[in-house]
């Protein structure tokens, strides 16, 4: 079905092509100027310089080949030669009519589907979530959701950290703490303990522990590097204390996500890869890919025609120890034999850009990766406190993201609080109202921006239901169902959708056209930014026509049905910008 602009843009390529030109030139557009008209095509300018002649004649010339009654209310032309274009209200309204009997609101599955792999998250083994980790996840998770509503196979990847010398570090942490434990004698044969030794709370003191020691304690360093070989090695005890590390660490992270409605599909992580490295070093040395450079081995990956030159991907120090790219390379090789991904995505902080860069370029040079699957860093911004520097506590700590969730739905609750009808519910349905009114504040005032932008955490500005906030929207789908709910108390039933009669509810049916658009844009750019900002425009204009029409009290019972099946489909619309952002929606405020 797509929108009002996409059906405009074909009776404007046909018109286009019989007045004699390529009907490429046809494509509409919502207009820069609204108070003139609602749809513009500025086409016969481009026209113009093909065909040599006056861009207003050629206008004027499509103009004239139009003969749609039924849809235009008025053509005009402006300036050197835009065609201005308001359509008939019930032209509008037939549109709308179809959206709200369309299961997919309008929007089409795309033609070329593909299979897209996206990588966020990107927490670590044994350490807790903190708010470095927000804005990898909240991104992630909704383009992963745009991938799948517009067709695409979608797979999400939290790519964990859990490989490296954070895991010898804390298993020397805790030999200290437990030295009697079996997984530290040598001899031991087995088997293992079930249960595992440590809990999230042991894991998150130990690693700062060993880490702080490991900077002032030559053995003790010089102890965690040996045991994290000897558990890449496969000592059967360190492997098994691994996995008690790793599925405690799981569990712990997949309750944090859940708070914030994030769900992967994949729980792989640097280990997952490691058995590959060998082999795949080998291959590349075999076919001079990998070369010795200065006692270390490397892929250069320098183009000549680059702009900047650029460093090579070191693939093992001198000391034969691999590094990050090593891994990512071998996720890369990982992910393109087991999963044949036409995409993948990693949604990580613009500070890695040119890591991946190099990363890219040396998979593609050396096949890790073929041309047909497409490469993306989708970087994104810092969340910075009002000081511009990363948002911190007020002891200048890191903070920890179930504090912030914590924080975000206290706010949210003595929000709600001041809203009187929400007083009378009863202490649990304020609790689950209070979270999802406060993971929806954090999530959207993260989401309207650009995710190549930094933005200040301003918590008192993100939790007002006034503004570009997410409260703000929420409020208005809660209304919308309000009002849906006391109809059907009332008895009254949703029907054909008539042509608008106010500026109003004109604005609100051209609004709800735009979604496919929208959704399109989105997925585009990976920017769900645009999801965001179109949702307060929907909220908005909602919100107008709800005070300018008194939908309830409407004495003509058809106008009443009318505004009813308006208010469902915008209701949908809302739930549906929503969903893909990740955000949820309550039952009632």
């Amino acid at each position: 079905m797509g929108t009002l602009a996409d059906k405009l843009t074909v009776l404007l390529a046909d018109a286009f092509e019989s007045a004699g030109y390529d009907r490429s030139y046809g494509d509409v557009r919502v207009s820069d100027r609204p108070d003139l008209c609602q749809f513009q095509c500025n086409g016969a300018l481009g026209a113009a310089r093909q065909y040599r002649a006056n861009p207003r004649q050629i206008a004027q010339n499509v103009v004239d080949s139009i003969s749609a009654p039924d849809v235009f209310g008025a053509l005009s032309l402006a300036g050197p030669g835009f065609i201005n274009i308001v359509l008939k209200d019930e032209f509008i309204a037939a549109h709308i009519q179809e959206v709200y009997g369309d299961d997919r609101l309008g929007c089409e599955i795309t033609s070329t589907l593909g299979r897209i792999l996206v990588d966020y998250g990107g927490p670590n083994v044994a350490k807790p979530l903190h708010v470095g980790h927000l804005r990898a996840a909240i991104i992630g998770e909704s383009i992963v959701r745009i991938c799948r509503f517009v067709g695409h196979e979608a797979i999400g990847d939290v790519h964990l950290g859990d490989w490296g010398l954070q895991m010898g570090l804390i298993i020397e942490g805790l030999r200290d703490r437990r030295p009697d434990l079996p997984y530290f004698d040598a001899g031991y044969i087995g088997p293992y303990p079930e249960e595992p030794p440590v809990t999230i709370g042991d894991l998150e003191e130990l690693y700062p522990q060993a880490s702080e020691r490991e900077k002032g304690d030559p053995a003790f360093a010089e102890a965690a590097r040996q045991a994290t070989v000897e558990l890449q090695a496969g000592r059967p005890g360190y492997r098994a204390l691994w996995r008690h590390f790793r599925d405690v660490s799981v569990e712990d992270l997949q309750q944090s996500y859940e708070l914030l409605n994030i769900r992967f599909d994949l729980w792989l992580g640097e280990s997952d890869t490691q058995d590959r490295i060998p082999g795949l070093i080998a291959r590349l040395k075999e076919e001079g890919y990998a070369t010795q450079s200065q006692g270390a081995l490397v892929i250069e990956v320098d183009d000549p025609e680059d702009k900047e030159s650029m460093p090579p991907l070191m693939l093992e120090k001198t000391d034969g120890a691999v590094l990050y790219g090593t891994t990512d390379l071998a996720t890369i090789d990982q992910r393109v034999e087991q999963f044949q991904p036409d995409y993948i995505l990693y949604v990580v902080d613009n500070r890695q850009q040119h890591h991946f860069r190099q990363v890219f370029k040396a998979s593609y040079k050396t096949g890790v990766a073929p041309e047909s699957t497409r490469l993306e860093h989708n970087g994104f911004g810092t969340m910075n406190g009002k000081d511009g520097k990363p948002f911190k506590t007020r002891e200048g700590g890191v903070m920890k993201l179930k504090d912030l969730i914590e924080l975000v739905t206290g706010h949210a609750r003595a929000r709600i609080e001041t809203i009187e009808s929400v007083r009378e519910y009863d202490e649990e349905e304020k609790e689950h109202i209070a979270r999802i009114v406060g993971v929806a504040a954090l999530k959207y005032a993260d989401l309207m921006n650009h995710r190549t932008k930094d933005y200040v955490f301003d918590l008192d500005r993100f939790s007002s239901f006034e503004g570009r906030t997410g409260p703000y929207i929420l409020y208005a789908a809660v209304r919308i169902k309000s009002v849906l709910r006391r109809a059907e108390e009332r008895g009254l039933q949703p029907d054909s959708i008539l042509a608008p009669q106010s500026e109003s509810e004109r604005d609100l049916d051209l609004k709800l056209s735009e979604l496919p658009s929208v959704v399109d844009l989105a997925f585009e750019t990976r920017a769900p930014n645009h999801l965001c900002e179109y949702a307060f425009q929907l909220a908005t204009a909602y919100n107008r026509f709800y005070h300018t029409h008194h939908i309830l009290n409407e004495k003509d019972a058809e106008r009443r049905a009318s505004w009813l099946a308006v208010s469902g489909v915008t209701l949908r619309v809302l739930e549906k910008v929503l969903d893909l952002l990740g955000i949820e929606v309550p039952g009632r405020m």
